[in-house]
């Protein structure tokens, strides 16, 4: 079998793009309306983390290149999405932006004529592209993804297609063709730009709650922005880069500011010396190698630090533990131990009154939960995170404390399975306000609180 390395040398060298350039892509986030309730984020959240670790403990079992790739995408809850123009002439689709994974796929149809079951965005009709075309089962890029057979080749067949498929834990599944079509994007100079070859899978066979109906929040598929050679940013990053970077936005403000995914090194073509960003590393689990992992070394609550065991926020030799950041879940998840000394600490700090009782239905699953009623400006602990490189990762309470009733805010950390190798997971409700830049050419990430000018 080739190597890892090599199957992502003979990709880089079939995927059609550029060299480099100063031009980024400049592609807008969107969130959908109504928002989630704090509750149906707390349970969409709860089954994202199901599944990361779903994908996270089949490495296990199986080879780098055959694992599953898990998006973790059960639902639209508190995601973000990108508007992905595909195929020629392009047609538009909406896709849940997802640094937990690698593969980026789309619902599609072979249907050629009477297509009216379809309405225009609701699905990509491949055979409505010039430029759309199968991957073949014996190409390299088809080592890349899972097959549901394991001899996929029909060797009795000289044009086989690649088929992909993979599986959700709730039973869940996507699967159809590993293909590859022209995309066209927006460029920072504003002007549009077609990408030849992006390869992604084509997905005929679409079922089950994870990726269909109201649970995926209108979503025609997944875009992945992980570490691996088949994500989005990778296939783009010989023409943009070996980096991305985002700005969350707070989606509950009203009309919503607009929050944008950038592709390539924004910060190379802007001269803004007041966005300097503090750097971490970012650090390469073997068992789960697509996800973004960084180091917490220090927690601080009111400027004390916490007794917390530096241990628990390790990855072990079987590579459980540690921290991930993740666009595609909303809350943040840490470790039980570090949870419960957070919570101690918070819970001492706080100096306003608690829900009144009997009012328990729209906060039930939070420990933790304060009456704001009448106070303009309630103080609230504030929350720093040591981490790896001698940065501070220091959010406002808005990005922990969240509105979940009138007058009622509750602490929007969980604490994380710490049995079955769980590990802490950075939401996207505590990255918002801040530029986070995944630097995956020099392994760091970069964040600034004043970063988001760029975007």
């Amino acid at each position: 079998m080739l190597s890892f390395s090599l199957l992502y040398l003979l990709f880089l060298a079939v995927v059609d793009l550029s060299t480099s350039t100063a031009e980024y892509l400049k592609l807008p986030l969107l969130h959908k309306t109504p928002f989630p309730t704090p509750l149906q984020s707390l349970s969409s959240d709860i089954d994202r983390l199901s599944l990361l670790r779903h994908r996270h403990h089949h490495k296990h079992h199986r080879t780098a290149l055959k694992s599953p790739l898990i998006s973790g995408a059960s639902s639209g809850s508190g995601q973000y999405f990108v508007s992905l123009r595909l195929g020629s002439p392009p047609q538009t689709l909406l896709l849940v932006a997802d640094t937990g994974s690698d593969l980026t796929w789309v619902t599609c149809s072979a249907c050629k004529t009477n297509c009216s079951s379809h309405p225009p965005g609701s699905t990509f009709l491949s055979r409505h592209s010039s430029t759309f075309s199968p991957t073949h089962c014996f190409s390299s890029l088809c080592q890349l993804v899972p097959q549901p057979d394991p001899n996929p080749c029909n060797h009795t067949r000289l044009h086989s297609p690649c088929r992909y498929e993979y599986v959700y834990v709730d039973g869940s599944k996507t699967s159809g063709f590993f293909s590859k079509d022209t995309t066209t994007l927006n460029t920072s100079s504003g002007g549009a730009m077609k990408l030849k070859s992006l390869a992604f899978g084509c997905g005929f066979h679409v079922s089950g709650p994870s990726v269909t109906g109201l649970s995926f929040n209108g979503a025609h598929g997944v875009m992945g922005l992980g570490r691996g050679p088949i994500s989005f940013s990778s296939q783009l990053g010989r023409r943009f880069g070996r980096s991305f970077s985002y700005c969350l936005r707070d989606y509950t403000l009203s009309p919503p500011p607009t929050s944008y995914l950038m592709i390539g090194d924004v910060r190379s073509t802007k001269k803004d010396n007041k966005s300097k960003l503090s750097y971490t590393p970012l650090l390469i689990n073997p068992v789960a190698p697509t996800f973004y992992y960084i180091a917490i070394k220090a927690v601080f609550v009111n400027r004390v630090k916490l007794p917390i065991d530096p241990s628990v926020w390790s990855i072990d030799g079987l590579g459980n533990g540690g921290t991930v950041i993740d666009s595609g879940t909303t809350l943040t998840f840490l470790t039980e131990p570090a949870y419960l000394e957070i919570l101690t600490a918070f819970k001492r700090e706080v100096k306003l009154p608690s829900p009144a009782p009997g009012d328990e239905s729209t906060h039930s699953g939070f420990d933790l939960c304060v009456n704001v009623t009448g106070v303009s400006r309630p103080r609230l602990p504030r929350l720093s995170l040591e981490l790896a490189g001698e940065s501070v990762f220091s959010p406002p309470p808005r990005n922990y404390f969240i509105d979940v009733s009138e007058g009622i805010k509750c602490l929007a950390i969980q604490p994380a399975e710490s049995e079955s190798g769980g590990f802490s997971v950075i939401g996207n409700l505590m990255q918002q306000g801040f530029l986070l830049e995944f630097d995956r050419g020099k392994s760091r990430l970069g964040f600034s609180r004043r970063g988001c000018a760029l975007s």
